[in-house]
């Protein structure tokens, strides 16, 4: 009596075990959800990497060689035309020098001799004896021969001191050439600088931009140089400015390009309106937002619901024929931003679409719990 207890429980507890396996099976391992197609509006956007400068920088150089003796402003400064920014000390070259002081002992011989020769004509002409029109040429020489060592001597103080009498210190001032702020002084008092000359850019003692005129320097890629035009409407947003957009007008692409890194960039310019509540300073890093195509109100879909054929790449979504049963719908997309995607043809706005990567939510938990 107790084996057949024993045996007719176990039969019993296979039963349930089957019964349990059978349901499990027949459920679907995962339930699809589905999502309708919408209208919305679709902005495809670039973005062009930057920086943003001052629309004209000027550098002054000095307009004599020597040693700076003194600099009296600071960078971030503002200036006017005029002022003075330093003052150079000149260091006279011996062979220069020497060379200057004897064409200035040359010209007072010359000088000296003519007004000899005139002196002596004039007695001459004052009693009758020569013309008036030889008497004149004796005089031109003397007069030349003047000339000649006010010359000499302004060469020579030039050399000497960096400017002559009548100049004053004009020469080793060296003066703000535009209005504006100092944005860098790359010396120090005491600092040798050169003059510029046909040979020599010469050495830069201050670089002066107007900072209420600011525009972005960027480059965007080959592929989307051609999408774009003069005048076009930009946003730029800077590192150093978090929240904020400034607008910009596009004025210039450039004709050539630079290759970089295995892709052909272009150098894009454009002028930014500047918001009196920020102070931009020349250099900031920028990105600048530029739309390359937008429609509005177009019907779309979540680009994660499409997929691809994996032998033509062609798009396609699965659209819903009955409970938990789809059919593939092949379509023909327009632009997208990433995130919605135009669709031209293949569904209408009433389909219920498959959402073909949604995982099942036992699956789901199992993951986190393994984790």
């Amino acid at each position: 009596m107790k084996k057949k207890l024993i045996f007719g429980s176990i039969i019993l507890a296979l039963i349930v075990v089957l019964v349990w396996l059978g349901k499990k099976n027949s459920k679907s391992p995962i339930q699809y959800e589905t999502e309708k197609p919408f209208k919305t509006n679709i902005v495809r956007k670039t973005v062009a990497t930057g920086k943003v400068i001052p629309l004209e920088e000027v550098e002054i150089k000095p307009q004599i060689s020597g040693i700076i003796e003194t600099i009296y402003v600071e960078e971030g400064a503002k200036l006017k035309k005029g002022d003075l920014i330093a003052k150079v000390r000149v260091i006279p070259d011996e062979q220069a020098l020497t060379g200057a002081k004897g064409r200035v002992t040359k010209a007072k011989l010359q000088v000296n001799n003519s007004k000899i020769v005139y002196d002596r004509n004039k007695k001459l002409y004052d009693g009758g004896v020569i013309s008036k029109g030889e008497f004149e040429g004796f005089q031109l020489t003397y007069n030349q021969a003047k000339q000649d060592l006010i010359n000499a001597q302004n060469d020579y103080q030039i050399i000497q001191r960096g400017y002559t009498g009548q100049g004053g210190s004009a020469n080793t001032n060296i003066r703000a050439t535009t209005s504006g702020m100092i944005l860098e002084i790359p010396v120090k008092e005491g600092y040798q600088v050169i003059q510029s000359n046909n040979f020599n850019a010469g050495t830069t003692i201050a670089s002066i931009a107007d900072m209420s005129k600011m525009i972005f320097e960027g480059k965007v890629d080959e592929a989307e140089v051609g999408k774009l035009g003069v005048g076009i409407d930009i946003e730029v947003g800077l590192g150093a400015i978090e929240k904020k957009k400034f607008p910009a007008k596009l004025n210039f692409i450039a004709p050539k390009g630079t290759e970089e890194n295995g892709a052909v960039q272009f150098k894009i310019k454009a002028d930014v309106i500047l918001d009196e509540e920020y102070f931009v300073r020349a250099g900031y890093s920028a990105n600048a937002d530029i739309v390359l195509e937008s429609k509005d109100s177009v019907l779309s879909i979540k680009e994660a619901l499409l997929q691809f054929d994996k032998k033509t790449e062609t798009p396609y979504v699965e659209v819903q024929t009955g409970d938990q049963e789809f059919e593939r719908k092949d379509l023909e997309l327009g632009i997208s931003d990433g995130i919605n995607v135009e669709i031209v043809s293949g569904i209408t706005e009433d389909d219920e679409i498959k959402i073909w990567n949604k995982t099942k939510k036992d699956d789901e938990d199992n993951n986190r719990g393994r984790n």
